[in-house]
């Protein structure tokens, strides 16, 4: 693509260069070669990539200061958010993957509809009456259940397992050994016996468009009703999210998150690493958890009262600034205290 082309679909302004310079591609400063596009979002980032071989850069507006006396061949673009509009770069620029159709090896059951441009690889397995939309890519020795649902555009990745009766949206993104649609841990004990029963789990898992899923995630399906993930969540590897849960659109989930059964994650939350979600809890919208932050069964946990971006940190989960005083007020008295037995 021309770099004209990038800034009519992206946006941005040229403020240095040729607009018709190709560019095949992104890079670091460090590694850029000609045809490659590099961003910087401070001066010294901009210094480093007005020395690299790059192509084009993307830059804050106010980092560059043309300088008569110096020739520079890189075409420069100024945004106000030239890291977003790198990531942006790079999926524009990224070259399609091929169409295959369907592998030999593949096993497709009867009523199966695929839509146009599908592909289905090697020993991936698709079950009876599944449909599959335009574009979307089933990777080899996937697992796709009896009457799912994926739309267009997805990619579905090696040794995934997608299990009876899920829903996929557009354009979701599943990495290798996830896990749609198991069974929640749900069981009922006999009190006479102690044995344990498990409470019916048939109801559904829904992903809605744009979401991305990390590895060996996995994702339970509802027991009566429906869990759900809504619009642009993202799902770091290694977490796990129980039965009827609703995970809030472009929610953050960082690796080893669990979430408890029948709790919300609210809109634009991020949960850190190795953050504890309890049953039946409420994250609000926007909450930030710091990693092995901890909230117990049943609470709710917001941003009321509390400043844009505060961190919510410890077991159970409070404003970092109240943790940090609560550590220091700790601290004076054991200080205190072994000074009274000295």
């Amino acid at each position: 693509m021309t770099l004209a082309q990038l800034i009519a679909a992206l946006g941005g302004e040229l403020v240095h260069g040729d607009a018709h310079t190709e560019i095949h591609a992104v890079n670091s400063s460090d590694h850029a070669a000609a045809g490659d596009l590099v961003f910087a979002e401070d001066a010294a980032a901009a210094a480093d990539a007005l020395e690299s071989a790059a192509s084009a850069l993307v830059l804050k507006p106010g980092l560059f200061a043309p300088d008569p006396a110096r020739a520079l061949t890189i075409a420069i673009v100024e945004e106000n958010h030239p890291r977003l509009w790198f990531a942006r770069a790079a999926k524009l620029l990224a070259p399609p993957l091929p169409v295959a159709g369907v592998h030999p090896s593949a096993v497709v059951g009867a009523n199966v509809q695929l839509g146009p441009n599908v592909t289905i690889a090697a020993c991936a397995v698709i079950g009876e009456d599944a449909e599959i939309g335009a574009g979307t890519r089933i990777e080899a020795g996937a697992v796709i259940g009896a009457g799912v649902r994926i739309g267009q555009h997805c990619r579905i990745y090696p040794r995934v397992v997608v299990y009876p009766g899920t829903t996929i949206g557009n354009r979701v993104m599943v990495h290798a050994g996830v896990v749609l649609g198991a069974d929640g841990f749900g069981y009922v004990r006999d009190p006479a016996t102690g044995a344990h029963t498990q409470f019916p789990q048939q109801g559904t898992l829904v992903i809605e468009d744009d979401v991305e899923i990390g590895a060996n995630t996995t994702i339970d399906r509802g027991a009566l009703a429906e869990t759900r993930v809504r619009r642009g969540a993202k799902f770091d590897n290694l977490v796990h999210v129980g039965h009827n849960c609703d995970i809030g659109e472009d929610a953050i989930l960082v690796a080893l998150t669990g979430v408890s059964g029948s709790s919300t994650i609210g809109k634009a939350a991020v949960l850190a690493g190795q953050v504890g979600i309890g049953d039946h809890v409420n994250v609000g919208a926007g909450v930030i958890l710091g990693g092995q932050a901890g909230v117990f069964s049943g609470k709710t946990i917001t941003n009321e009262g509390l400043k844009p971006g505060t961190v919510h940190w410890g077991t159970p989960a409070r404003p970092l600034q109240q943790v940090l005083r609560e550590q220091a007020t700790l601290a004076r008295l054991a200080k205190r205290k072994k000074g009274n037995r000295e």
